[in-house]
């Protein structure tokens, strides 16, 4: 399979995914620029962490203009895969390529951290083979609150949208549990067609075995097997 790694300016995990897809998983990647048009003939494209244009507007509304995300739009409406990590996710909110919006944390500070997700579907190729159970992923985001009004939560919930929520160590949900007061604990989603995966913890720094934490790597590991089955 072959990935696309985005870089935007002021991108800061752009290396971190490349090194994981290609390194630890063993993928073709390719590097691209947020001014190109090419794809590169990619199967998956990655948006990934960082604070692209500086996020001094809502982070991912700059973004969301660069020249690369026609094509990325046009790439998700032909079935192709598109995954977006932390401040991935907030640009592909805020260019509608995923329901909801990312807000500042509760009590408005920046929070990194390990924190514990759980696995929500199994319907979707980047949980089919994923634990039932507490994964340890970093999070590293002042404005990873997920919003979205009631009408879309429902909608969310009934097609098995939601990806990850946050639980606690022992797998619990609860409002202990959640870091930054996302609505329903909500730490990843999908769209409609299953193919626009975003979440705010970044799987790629808990993907290397020398980091002492592989249980982002689960992640990469079900997407492969289901694309190859």
């Amino acid at each position: 399979m072959k990935f696309g790694v985005v870089t935007f300016p002021g991108s800061n995990c752009d290396e971190d995914m490349v090194h994981v897809l290609g390194t630890v998983m063993g993928q073709q990647v390719e590097t691209l620029w947020h001014k190109e048009h090419d794809l590169k003939g990619v199967d998956v494209v990655v948006l990934p962490g960082g604070f692209s244009y500086g996020d001094y507007l809502r982070s991912g509304a700059i973004a969301r203009f660069s020249p690369i995300m026609q094509e990325v739009a046009a790439h998700a409406a032909k079935g192709g895969l598109v995954f977006g990590v932390c401040n991935g996710f907030q640009v592909l909110c805020e260019a509608g390529l995923l329901p909801g919006a990312l807000l500042h944390n509760e009590g408005q500070r920046f929070i990194a951290k390990n924190v514990y997700i759980r696995p929500a579907t199994r319907k979707t190729l980047i949980t089919a083979a994923v634990p039932d159970r507490a994964l340890k992923i970093p999070i590293a985001h002042g404005e990873g609150r997920y919003h979205a009004d009631s009408a879309t939560l429902k909608a969310l919930h009934e097609k098995d949208q939601v990806l990850f929520r946050y639980c606690d160590a022992e797998g619990r949900i609860s409002e202990l549990a959640n870091p930054n007061g996302s609505k329903e604990n909500i730490a990843g989603i999908c769209n409609a067609a299953r193919n626009v995966f975003g979440m705010m913890p970044h799987p790629e720094r808990a993907a290397d075995e020398r980091l002492g934490n592989t249980d982002g790597k689960y992640l990469f590991e079900s997407l492969l097997q289901a694309v190859n089955a």
